[in-house]
């Protein structure tokens, strides 16, 4: 969506978000004056965006369905920017830490076209409490046969998860995605043992999920934020067993800042 002639005065700002810290960090940029191009995987993340003039919003991953691969789509809406003469100011990555290609491919195109890039930089929790894992395969040595498995990874890895923990009694915990349901059932899982749930709120239906399917842990990943803060709580409250997938590293060479920190280095349009 296109903003007035007077809007398009204002700098702009490639935001690459989900449904974490990215609406928070959207409505900020968007009350500071920076007019926003946002780029979000699918349509329920989209959802989770108020509507705004000065919101261009880009739904699907960067590049998909044009034959591009992640990194020559980076450079294309870059190009694109710049040759309709309105070029970014900054691009800011608060894509999942576990997007790792999406994170590579603007940590590399950016560096190389010399275009500002901010990385949102998630705390990790406490190293107390939950059992790190390094990678799914590890899964196959510490859970016990008949046990109860949440697992709240995602679609795209959950097949793996399935076949590494072949004696669990599997449940997942995903977005109410068409294409992560297909999975779910794909990977094995009885529809009765799939709760496909919008992000938000305090934990409460997850808790109850926890309680009704008599869960005895939960395999998460180690993202930090709010997720990651909602099922230690969870787990904590309940007597539950915590696994975390570990958080792979960042990509080299981008600047990590947390949210406020960020916002405050971005700043205002006015200033740009």
């Amino acid at each position: 969506m296109q903003g007035s002639p007077e809007d398009q005065r204002s700098g702009r700002v490639w935001l690459i978000a989900g449904t974490g810290e990215g609406p928070v960090l959207a409505e900020s940029l968007l009350a500071r004056g920076w007019r926003l191009r946002l780029s979000v995987v699918g349509t329920t993340a989209a959802q989770a965006y108020r509507p705004d003039p000065r919101l261009q919003l880009a739904v699907g991953a960067i590049g998909e369905g044009e034959g591009l691969t992640p990194e020559q789509g980076v450079e294309r809406e870059l190009a694109a920017a710049a040759d309709a003469g309105d070029p970014f100011v900054w691009v800011l990555d608060a894509s999942h830490p576990f997007a790792t290609t999406i994170s590579t491919a603007l940590a590399r195109v950016c560096g190389a076209r010399g275009q500002p890039l901010l990385r949102l930089g998630r705390p990790l929790g406490p190293p107390a409490g939950a059992l790190l894992l390094d990678e799914l395969r590890q899964l196959e040595a510490c859970v016990a046969r008949g046990e109860r498995l949440l697992l709240a990874i995602g679609a795209r890895q959950l097949p793996q998860a399935v076949r590494r923990s072949p004696g669990a009694v599997h449940h997942a915990r995903l977005l109410p995605d068409a294409a992560a349901l297909r999975i779910a059932m794909a990977a094995g899982l009885a529809p009765g043992r799939v709760a496909c749930l919008r992000p938000g709120g305090e934990g409460r239906i997850e808790a109850a999920l926890c309680r009704r399917w008599r869960i005895g842990a939960v395999l998460c990943r180690q993202a930090g934020g709010r997720t990651e803060a909602l099922w230690r709580r969870i787990c904590r409250d309940q007597g539950l067993e915590l696994r975390l997938l570990r958080r792979p590293p960042e990509p080299e060479g981008v600047r990590i800042l947390p949210l406020g920190e960020l916002l405050a280095h971005v700043g205002s349009s006015e200033r740009a």
